[in-house]
Formats: structure tokens, sequence, C-alpha cells
């Protein structure tokens, strides 16, 4: 008897595997959603649009955005999580839905991990040490200096509990041994004209949308958060440049499915997504939105998944940061 269910299992497996050449030929034979879990026109909207249309050109097939905003990106990650693991839903995640949010969420109507399947890490960018032109200091080792000879008197902006600005600040606290007070603001809108009105004094923002601020004399950077200059803004020193090794906080996209989305559909995708990637006109209009393109193999990216998930609970659990 179990010798029989032994080979009825073989059989089963080798029918399976030679059923996965036929489901990457055959697909996509309809139009396939990428959700999001921001509203439309923030980056992760922008970041889809740019990949959508070349992608829908190659696969044959439209691809269509459809956003599901809400409850910090809960609303969205959620119905992606639940989706039919068939390929015909896709998401767009990010540091929040992938990072920080499973880090300060007591609880999550979804696992950043076991619920998805990772296809490829789509693109990258550094948040900038931003400071108001008030605060005399050039650099951030003037600047941790003013902040320790006056503890608890400098404020930093974030958009809300828990959001990736608010952990960047906690790091830095933690690193430098700094005292600062968080000020938490409804969004990132709010929270850059606080920062550029001189409310508070620090922030952490992403270079695109600080970069014309800095600029312009509006606000001053001190140095980006990953190992590598940016582009935007290559005068600025990198963290690591400035003497605070390891500190690295990106704000990244990347394409996933639902967990259980056959291997060779996610395959596909990764090979046709990179080649889509890697065309002059999307490479430029990514840049132009501020970001970096990057790349890699389902297993990387489920990696640096792994990695963000855990160097924020780690970083939350050791400051008590929630977001609720």
């Amino acid at each position: 008897m179990r010798t029989h269910i032994a080979g009825l299992t073989c059989i089963a497996a080798l029918l399976v595997q030679a059923a996965a050449p036929v489901v990457a030929q055959t697909y996509p034979s309809k139009p396939i959603r990428i959700l999001i879990a921001q509203a439309p026109g923030s980056a992760t909207d922008n970041v889809s649009r740019v990949l959508s249309s070349k992608l829908g050109e190659r696969l044959g097939q439209p691809f269509i955005i459809e956003a599901r905003p809400g409850a910090g990106g809960t609303v969205g990650t959620e119905a992606a999580a639940r989706a039919a693991a068939d390929g015909y839903t896709l998401f767009m995640a990010n540091n929040s839905t992938h990072g920080s949010n499973p880090a300060v969420y007591r609880k999550l109507p979804y696992d950043a991990v076991k619920d998805f399947a990772p296809i490829i890490l789509i693109a990258a960018t550094p948040y900038v040490l931003t400071v108001h032109p008030s605060l005399p200091v050039k650099n951030v080792k003037e600047f941790i200096a003013l902040a320790k000879a006056r503890p608890g008197q400098l404020n930093y902006g974030s958009a809300g509990n828990g959001s990736t600005h608010h952990l960047s600040g906690e790091l830095l606290k933690t690193m430098t041994g700094i005292d600062m007070l968080h000020v938490p603001y409804k969004g990132t809108t709010p929270a850059l004209t606080a920062l550029l009105s001189g409310e508070v004094s620090v922030m952490f923002f992403t270079v695109v949308g600080v970069q014309p601020h800095i600029k312009s004399g509006k606000a001053r950077g001190l140095a980006v958060t990953t190992p590598t200059r940016s582009r935007m803004l290559p005068e600025l020193p990198t963290m690591d440049e400035a003497g605070l090794r390891g500190f690295e906080v990106t704000s990244w996209f990347g394409l996933l499915a639902p967990a259980g989305t056959p291997g060779a559909i996610v395959s596909r995708l990764n090979a046709e997504t990179a080649k889509v990637m890697a065309l002059p006109e999307v490479t430029s209009a990514l840049n132009k939105l501020g970001f970096d393109v990057m790349g890699g193999t389902p297993e990387q990216f489920a990696d640096h998944i792994k990695r963000e998930v855990e160097k924020f609970t780690k970083l939350a659990k050791a400051t008590g940061i929630t977001a609720e």
C-alpha cells in the first residue's frame, strides 16, 4: 500500500514538473493587474506605470494598475496576499509594506515573507539626512556634536509613527547616543513643509523629494543613507563616509506575486521585467523619478526583504516604536 502511494506521489510530482513549461508558455492569456498599497500619483504608482506599458508590450497583455490605499499600506498589501496565485495579480511592494510595517504593527493581516513570492527588486533611492539651514552645522560630525551639546532640544520630523523617516531618526539616535524629540506628521508633505519652515530642525527625506530644496538653499543636506553616493546629490557623502558605518536605509520598490504562484510564471516575470528595466527609456524614466535601477533574481529579492524586516524589527524592539 505504501509503495503504491509513493508511486502515485512520484507520478504527480512528474506531472507538475512537466506542466510547468506549458504554464509559462501559455501565460498570460488575459490582463494582469498590479496592486499598489498607496494612492494614485504616489512614488509606488509612478514606478509601476513606468514598467506597466513595456511589460504589456512584451507579454502581449495589458498591465492594469489598481490602487488600494489605506491603513498605512496594509489594505492593499492584504488584498495582494489573498489574491489568486495564478500570476494575474501582482503587487508593487516597498520599504514600508515589506520593511517597516512588519516591524511596527503589532498585528498585520499578512506575513511579508510567507504570503508572497518575490519576483524582482525594481528600484531604490537613498534618504538624505537634512537639516534646516538655520542649524549651525555643515556636516554629520558637526551635527552630532551640536545634538550632544543640546540634549533633547533638537526635534526631527517624520511622516508618522513607525514610518521609515521615524525609524531612520531612531537609528541615528541609537548609533550616536544623541537625544532628539520626534515630531510625527500625517504624511510626507506636511513633514517636509515643517522642515522647510523651521518647525522641525532635522528630517530624513528621500533624495528626489528634498533635492530641489537643497539646491535652492531652503534645506541643507548632510549625507545620504546608501553605501554609494547619489547621482542627484553627488557632493553629499554617504553615512559610511561620514563615520556612521552600517547606517543604510533606502526607499525601494519591488514586484511580488501571491505565495504559491507557479515558479515558471515567477521566473518568466523576472526575466521579462529585467529586460524591460534594461531599456534605455525605462532606465531614464526611473532615473528622472530619482531612482536607481536594481534587478537580480527572485532569491536575491527574497533575501533583501528578510533583511529589511529583520533590521527594522530589531530597531523597533530596541526603541519601543509602534505605529499604533
